[in-house]
């Protein structure tokens, strides 16, 4: 069960090394500036495999709970598949099921895991196996291997790396729990924290933020929801978006842009190109929620 890219090498690794009987994943979603339904990087992974997809929109629906118990499944693995399992799908495989967690539990228990640790600053976080109960993430762990975080990792780049993880630390714990020679453990009662959903607001940046704040800022919300930050006359007629570089401003105050890419609503910083060309949008837009093409680019601010 999963759904977005970082739940694709996770099956794939099964397809490698197991019988895969089928592929739960949500439904297509619209996207794209047409909003045409897509499906998922999960199912587009499991129909290249031949592999059966069921896309339900929930799994609480009796008639979902049957589908599943049809395939008469020996273990489900869960990998950031937005769905609620209760107590009868849970129920339903002999060897349980297995949730791969991109964070070292109990610590960012939740849906942004990568966000919340790169935000915080954590020099380190990782992958968990643990079996999966109907809390959140709050089930016992099998296992756990650590990543560490680089100064200049993004969201993106962190992405990919746990996911690899994942994928490998799995396949490494499956053997010895299918034996029974694994026994879970409970996770601590310390140190939990959580890591809710990423909405697109989140992204916005404070000009009192330190600088530091805002390179973790710019690097956690990379690729989505991107980070954006509104010039002080942004709320006028005319005036100008900016976002500062990456290096060389961690002793600037609050406040401070460094090395800025600007633009003003009435002088383009490039000159036209024919009369199809794209128009910047103006300050008025950016106030409004646009962003600048420096934005969209996820130009880094601040300091590692």
């Amino acid at each position: 069960m999963g759904t977005p890219d970082f739940a694709v090498p996770t099956l794939e690794a099964l397809i490698r090394h197991y019988a895969v009987v089928g592929v739960v994943t949500q439904p297509d979603r619209p996207a794209g500036r047409g909003r045409s339904e897509r499906p998922s990087p999960v199912k587009q992974c499991a129909l290249a495999h031949g592999l059966p997809v069921f896309q339900p929109i929930s799994l609480r629906r009796p008639d979902a709970v049957l589908l599943l118990g049809e395939w008469a499944p020996d273990l489900f693995v869960t990998a950031a598949s937005g769905y609620f399992l209760i107590a009868e799908v849970l129920a339903l495989p002999t060897y349980g099921t297995l949730n791969v967690h991109a964070s070292l539990l109990p610590r960012w228990r939740g849906a942004a895991p990568i966000q919340a640790a790169i935000l915080a600053g954590d020099a380190q976080t990782g992958v968990t196996i643990l079996c999966t109960d109907e809390g959140l993430d709050t089930g016992p762990i099998l296992s756990q291997r650590t990543v560490p975080i680089g100064v200049a990792d993004t969201a993106l780049v962190l992405h990919d790396k746990l996911a690899k993880v994942g994928a490998d630390l799995l396949l490494d714990t499956l053997p010895s729990w299918l034996s029974g020679e694994l026994m879970p453990r409970p996770q601590p009662g310390e140190g939990v924290t959580y890591a809710p959903q990423i909405r697109k607001e989140d992204g916005l940046i404070s000009w009192e933020m330190p600088a530091l704040e805002i390179n973790r800022w710019v690097r956690a919300f990379t690729p989505w929801p991107a980070a954006y930050l509104l010039a002080p006359s942004a709320t006028q007629d005319r005036g100008c978006a900016a976002i500062a570089s990456h290096t060389g401003f961690a002793d600037n105050q609050p406040g401070t842009v460094g090395g800025a890419s600007a633009w003003h609503s009435d002088s383009p910083r490039y000159p036209a190109r024919g009369h199809n060309r794209p128009r910047r949008p103006a300050a008025r837009s950016v106030a409004a929620g646009g962003k600048t093409r420096s934005q969209r680019r996820g130009v880094f601010a601040g300091s590692p």
